[in-house]
């Protein structure tokens, strides 16, 4: 398992967030970890 801090922009914001994923995990699938993410803690 590896974290890694992503920025996602969403809404013309931008947030950075760390992920937790193992090591064979695409990029595609972090940042989509990532986004929902932030819209689960800030877009409430």
């Amino acid at each position: 398992m590896v974290q890694v801090e992503v920025t996602v922009t969403l809404e013309g914001r931008s947030y950075l967030t760390n992920v937790i994923a193992h090591r064979e995990t695409s990029e595609d699938e972090i940042l989509r970890l990532a986004t929902e993410q932030v819209q689960k803690q800030w877009k409430k």
